[in-house]
């Protein structure tokens, strides 16, 4: 290659355009630079670091997100390709920028609770949790396969440390490794597709070949050239396959319900919505841009895999009685409405928006229960975090009220109750399927959403109306506790005096006991601030319910 083709792609590399992931790839670092300088009474204000962080580049982004006309910060470089065309910078991709921002932030934010109860590396964490997060909003602008490939495996191996990250616990492990296997088996569909695509697009003999076929450009144009290429037909049906592990559609969700029952809880949350929400993001990018012009074949693909996943997400979460197994498998029946939206899209662009709202109440809501969860998991076992049953939720409105209102605002919302932002999303989502005709599959998802009722004030219902556990359960708990705790109380008294505390300790607060599954009462961790996120959660669920405002305007103005 000559020096002026380098030259070439260096000018075109516009670091300012990616200044939010820069950013936060140079915070990941920075906590682990403040982990070996800092003496260890002192980590305990890393996560802080972490937190205010990704305050200030959150706010920064949205004051340039919101600059008028985006003429000034990162919008002027919106409807460019930078980077030699790894990137392109659209309004969309702005704001699915601010989505992963705030994801990363909120799981930031329930990973300081989750990890304050257990003795494990806390700085890595959330230097992971970093840069999953840039890399999550590369990808929201990718226009280059490699670009894709390279930000979802860095996004994927990220994910394989997080759910196995608490590792003493059997089942946090189990999901680690059915998380490997899974997310190997989907990289391998999604590259054999690109490689497919790169080839026949190479390809002398057919018209419009191109060099650069992993251009999403360029192979719109080959595969609009040559509209009934079974290679290419191929490659984007294995493309299209590996995007579907991601979301977790149907037949590719296998892995959603281990995983998420097994995995930390604030990374099920950044599971449920980062990694649903990346995979959306691509799905919009590439039906829209390389394979528009075989639309023929994604349109039936699409409609039979949102068909299937509505049924099989819906039916499946009504035997559940785990609460992160029911999240799961209910975030199934979401993909399937969000695929719903994906082939609306396809027939009016107003429909994008429409994903977009439905994702953006996802995650208000989604965090509003993933918050409570956090708070209210047991900590007397390795696996208590994963054990979570509909029946510990038993009486909560008595004994944590605020926390029940919570939990019921995000459930109602993810049921799709008015007037709650997800309803709200349902209704767009709905709109757009009208408007595009595809009356068999809204009226399986006006199905999808009556079943979905079911399961979701199962866990309501509870939470209002049931009892807790008696005093008979706790002292039998008590004396199967017995011998353990004597074993522990040994163990301790043979540790040396002098051992230094953990420097993460969090205070307990004895007076507001949550009912386990076992009966016996455990502590609720006092944390004021994440409660008040829960509030404001809650809140925005509510208030975008009723008024969506320039928000709206915005998403839905095609």
């Amino acid at each position: 290659m000559s020096f002026e083709l380098l030259h070439a792609a260096a000018d075109s590399n516009r670091w300012a355009a990616i200044l939010p992931e820069v950013s936060l790839g140079c915070l990941a670092l920075l906590l682990l630079v403040l982990e070996m300088v800092l003496p260890r009474a002192a980590h305990r204000a890393i996560p802080v670091v972490a937190i205010a962080g990704q305050t200030v580049l959150l706010a920064l982004l949205l004051a340039s997100f919101c600059c008028a006309s985006g003429a000034c910060g990162i919008g002027a470089y919106l409807g460019t390709e930078t980077f030699n065309g790894l990137l392109l910078h659209t309004r969309d991709g702005q704001f699915m920028r601010v989505f992963f921002l705030l994801t990363s932030l909120l799981v930031s934010v329930l990973g300081v609770v989750s990890l304050g109860r257990r003795q494990l590396p806390r700085v890595e964490f959330f230097s992971i949790v970093l840069v999953i997060g840039g890399a999550l909003m590369l990808l929201a602008q990718s226009n280059h396969f490699v670009m894709l490939f390279v930000a979802l495996e860095t996004v994927t191996v990220g994910f394989y440390i997080l759910v196995s990250y608490f590792r003493t616990s059997a089942l946090s492990l189990e999901a680690g490794l059915k998380y490997l296997i899974t997310g190997a088996l989907s990289s391998g569909l999604l590259l054999f597709g690109i490689v497919l695509l790169y080839g026949v697009s190479g390809n002398p003999l057919l018209i419009g070949s191109t060099d650069n076929g992993m251009h999403f450009g360029e192979l719109r144009g080959f595969l609009a050239a040559n509209p009934d290429n079974f290679l290419a037909s191929l490659g984007i049906v294995l493309v299209l396959s590996g995007v579907c592990f991601k979301i977790g559609a149907f037949p590719f969700q296998i892995w959603v319900p281990d995983v998420y029952q097994g995995a930390p809880t604030p990374v099920t949350a950044y599971l449920a919505v980062g990694s649903k929400a990346a995979g959306f993001a691509i799905l919009l990018i590439l039906v829209h841009t390389a394979f528009a012009p075989y639309a023929g074949l994604v349109i039936p693909v699409l409609t039979v895999l949102a068909a299937l996943t509505l049924v099989f997400g819906n039916l499946a979460a009504l035997t559940q009685h785990n609460v992160k197994r029911l999240i799961g498998l209910s975030g199934v029946s979401h993909a399937g409405f969000l695929l719903l939206g994906v082939v609306a899209s396809l027939h009016s662009t107003a429909a994008i928006g429409a994903v977009q709202f439905y994702l953006g109440g996802y995650l208000l809501a989604s965090f509003a229960v993933f918050g409570v969860m956090t708070l209210l998991a047991r900590a007397d076992g390795a696996d208590a975090d994963a054990i979570q049953e509909l029946d510990d939720y038993a009486g909560l409105a008595k004994t944590q009220p605020f926390l029940a209102l919570v939990l019921v605002i995000g459930l109602g919302s993810l049921a799709g109750i008015p007037p709650l932002v997800g309803f709200m999303g349902k209704l767009f989502i709905f709109i757009s399927a009208f408007q595009a005709e595809l009356y068999g599959l809204l009226a399986v998802a006006v199905l999808g959403v009556v079943v979905s009722i079911y399961y979701y004030f199962g866990w309501v219902r509870a939470a209002l109306f049931g009892e807790p556990d008696g005093a008979s359960k706790t002292a039998s708990a008590d004396r199967a506790a017995a011998p353990v705790a004597a074993k522990a109380a040994a163990l301790v008294a043979a540790e040396p005096a002098s051992q230094p505390a953990p420097s993460w300790s969090i205070e307990f607060e004895e007076d507001t006991p949550l009912q386990n599954k076992g009966g016996s009462a455990a502590g609720v961790c006092v944390c004021t601030p994440v409660k008040w996120a829960l509030g404001l959660l809650a809140a925005a669920v509510v208030f975008f319910g009723f008024y969506q405002g320039a928000l709206g305007d915005w998403l839905l103005s095609r």
